[in-house]
């Protein structure tokens, strides 16, 4: 084999690896704190651990991995208090932006939402965390992309900028909480097409993301509390 085609070989192994750990901890099958052991993975997918570690150090820069002195690679954990700080801000500056942009919505922009949000009801029984949340920020886009307040939307693209920061996929964690997702949208676009009042928009959206935002906090909860009867009854 040529150099050049070992080295395409390495890259579709670290490539293969990258999709196999990112889809499992997407799907929460490797769950946050989960230890990546390099060559366990390697053995699963009949490979050497040179294109996993090349395929965790993509995860690393990416946020979804974090590597601990000692410790190795483990799956990223959630900051919780930055995320509902980041959550919290972005509902009132989205909510806003998106109650500002309403007059200014035209029928072909809801067309185009409604599209959009029909596209995410598809991936409801077949749930996929990732397409659900890039056409999530597609679909709200339409919504507050034409907020005429500048400083305003800044701050909307810097709150989504952040929460992509703490974790790829919000509904990675929470995937029951889709379909309500999805249910809230077609509220809203109600409520844009038949004009009502700017803050009873900006509160339904502000609202929406904050649903999110509490079903994350009680899946949490729930997650800490089962952790504690399983620990009290070894």
């Amino acid at each position: 084999m040529t150099v050049a085609g070992a080295e395409a070989t390495a890259s579709s192994k670290s490539q293969l690896a990258y999709t196999y750990l990112r889809d499992r901890i997407a799907h929460r099958e490797l769950s946050p704190g989960y230890r990546l052991v390099l060559q366990s993975i390697a053995d699963e997918l009949a490979m050497s651990v040179v294109p996993v570690r090349e395929a965790i150090r993509r995860l690393e820069a990416e946020g979804l991995v974090t590597f601990e002195r000692n410790v190795g690679a483990r799956v990223a954990m959630v900051d919780e208090h930055g995320y509902v700080d980041a959550m919290q801000a972005l509902g009132v500056v989205e909510g806003a932006a998106t109650g500002l942009s309403a007059p200014g919505i035209s029928a072909e922009d809801l067309k185009r939402a409604s599209d959009v949000n029909d596209q995410l009801r598809a991936l409801l029984d077949y749930f996929d965390p990732h397409a659900f949340t890039a056409l999530n920020r597609q679909f709200h886009s339409v919504l507050f992309e034409s907020c005429p307040n500048q400083l305003l939307l800044d701050m909307v693209h810097r709150g989504w900028a952040q929460l992509s920061g703490l974790r790829d996929s919000t509904f990675a964690f929470v995937p029951g909480r889709a379909r309500d997702s999805v249910a809230e949208h077609v509220h809203i676009l109600d409520l844009i097409a038949r004009k009502a009042d700017p803050l009873e928009i900006e509160i339904a959206a502000r609202n929406h993301r904050w649903a999110t935002m509490q079903a994350f906090l009680d899946a949490r909860a729930d997650g800490a509390h089962h952790q504690t009867r399983h620990t009290e009854t070894r």
